[in-house]
């Protein structure tokens, strides 16, 4: 992830995903590649958010656009939540970009949130995300199909 100045003055953030690992001079095999999967270096992508507009903004949808990643950008008033929910198969990060906030886990913890802090929930986890402070809150959420041992 990569942070920035945009040219008006309004903080830009660039999320680069890589959703191959193959060469990126390598084309893929025709029959091999499942149609509408992305699977050489070309897939990547870089995505850049805006921070200032205060709405939800998908950011990774899932297949056919990813394997299994999803995201979004979520910004929460003083006082909001985002609803309790589970994880199910999932795994999920948080990545606070402003604010304060808290990550209250059900039978578990409840994990301050704040810039430079990053949250994980494991898969079938129950919980909700809250904006205890005065500004907005403002994360980046990042799940993926967790994947058995």
């Amino acid at each position: 992830m990569s942070h920035c100045m945009n040219t008006t003055g309004g903080l830009a953030i660039a999320l680069a995903v890589s959703v191959a690992l193959a060469s990126c001079t390598a084309e893929p095999e025709p029959e091999t590649q499942a149609q509408g999967e992305p699977e050489t270096a070309a897939d990547a992508k870089l995505i850049t958010l805006d921070l200032e507009s205060g709405e939800y903004q998908r950011v990774l949808g899932g297949p056919p656009e990813t394997h299994t990643m999803h995201s979004g950008l979520v910004t929460l008033a003083a006082g909001e939540s985002v609803g309790e929910h589970s994880t199910e198969e999932y795994e999920e990060l948080v990545v606070v970009l402003a604010g304060r906030g808290e990550m209250r886990v059900v039978d578990g913890p409840v994990m301050p949130l704040e810039v430079g802090r990053v949250a994980y929930c494991p898969p079938a986890t129950t919980h909700n995300v809250f904006n205890t402070g005065s500004q907005p809150l403002q994360y980046l959420y990042l799940v993926a199909r967790a994947v058995g041992d």
